[in-house]
């Protein structure tokens, strides 16, 4: 197998053809797929931190994993995400499962795992529609730096950040 990059688009038409229980996402820092005898044979799709309170610059989550059931591909997807986060400087990558999904392929990758609550509160904004929200749910994750600094801007970059004043 091998990794390629994909666009969103790309991404969620393989998830709503194949996840079992999750729609397409909105948005994304990044996609992959794996190619395995020139066929897509799985997706990953990673970005920003659900949960409001995480570090948002330096966790990514990989929020949809789906493949057609093509042996190790999972695991190699998720492998290979966690590769790509380390090498991009983040500091941890998570995922969150069903409870009743046995993780094999996190595991398989050296994830750590973490009971969560029912799910109750994953729509506390409004107009948020979450799938799943109701049942039990798993935290997976991989970290790569345990304590790290954030990092700022320089003044004058951070104000025409914050004033959306980038110009190219």
């Amino acid at each position: 197998m091998r990794i390629v990059p994909l666009n969103l688009k790309e991404a969620n038409t393989i998830v709503k053809c194949w996840h079992r229980h999750h729609k397409p996402v909105v948005g994304h820092r990044f996609s992959i797929g794996a190619v395995k005898n020139n066929k897509i044979v799985g997706v990953a799709i990673s970005g920003r931190p659900i949960a409001r309170l995480s570090v948002q610059r330096m966790e990514l989550e990989i929020l949809r994993v789906t493949t057609d059931g093509t042996k190790n591909a999972c695991s190699f997807l998720l492998g290979a995400v966690g590769r790509i986060a380390k090498n991009m400087g983040y500091a941890k990558v998570k995922t969150t499962t069903l409870s009743k999904e046995s993780g094999a392929s996190l595991k398989a990758v050296g994830w750590s795992s973490k009971e969560m609550g029912d799910g109750s509160g994953w729509d506390s904004r409004p107009n948020r529609n979450v799938d799943c929200k109701s049942e039990r749910k798993v935290q997976w994750s991989k970290v790569f730096i345990s304590q790290y600094d954030d990092f700022a801007f320089p003044e004058e970059i951070e104000l025409k950040i914050n004033n959306n004043q980038l110009s190219f």
